[in-house]
């Protein structure tokens, strides 16, 4: 039987709206600086909804995911894009090139960071892990577009791959973008750069100190935490 998004929407809403808080919708609102409204459930009370979803609204084709996603991000409230981000980390099946679009429209669309950067690791680095030779040029096409929010993907894209991480890649963004002001951008260097070192330690540490007058000091105290943490480095 075809997935119903019309009872997919239906299910989240009436989940969501018995868990409804308006004192913490006002407080999640000011917390994430929008006028976009909540519901009020946080995260920990989520997490049942999207394993409900996962049982019982599974995607049969590439098509039933997409337009999951799409009618789920459409809704109004933030949790219900939420929602959409985390369904789409649900079935790894689905998690192809094909799907980078979608993400990418999500990005465009969203502007913030609770929207960016979950769709970005949680799924766009997992297909960048799994089909890299097919995205590696949308993401080298993103560490150059005129969005700041699609250049933070570019760099966020390359977490968790550990030992896998393309380092020319992840370096040749840094150093597209080293000179920015854009604290989402000097802040996703550093980011960057710490979770790689906890898998090549010694390499970042000699690209920091070979940068360290390139980088912003707020990309440098990022990325130096784990090597800092670990004993590898005292100072620059």
């Amino acid at each position: 039987m075809p997935l119903s998004n019309k009872a997919l929407i239906a299910h989240v809403e009436e989940r969501l709206l018995a868990l409804a808080n308006a004192d913490k919708a006002v407080e999640m609102a000011a917390y994430m600086k929008t006028d976009m409204p909540f519901y009020g459930v946080q995260k920990p009370d989520r997490i049942p909804i999207l394993r409900e979803l996962k049982a019982n609204f599974k995607p049969a084709t590439q098509e039933e995911y997409t337009g999951a996603i799409k009618a789920l991000w459409k809704r109004k409230h933030r949790e219900e894009k939420y929602i959409a981000i985390n369904y789409a980390a649900l079935f790894p099946q689905f998690m192809t090139p094909s799907a980078v679009p979608l993400c990418e429209q999500i990005i465009r669309e969203g502007q913030w960071w609770d929207f960016v950067d979950s769709i970005t690791i949680d799924t766009i680095a997992t297909v960048l892990r799994k089909y890299p030779t097919e995205t590696r040029p949308l993401i080298d096409a993103f560490s150059e577009d005129d969005d700041f929010w699609i250049r933070r993907a570019a760099l966020l894209a390359q977490l968790n791959h550990k030992k896998e991480t393309s380092h020319k890649h992840l370096f040749t963004y840094i150093e597209k973008m080293s000179a920015e002001k854009e604290f989402f951008i000097r802040k996703a260097i550093g980011w960057a750069l710490r979770e790689y070192s906890k898998s090549e330690p010694e390499r970042v540490l000699k690209y920091l100190q070979k940068n360290k007058d390139k980088l912003s000091p707020l990309s440098i105290r990022e990325g130096r935490k784990h090597l800092v943490k670990t004993g590898r480095m005292k100072d620059l």
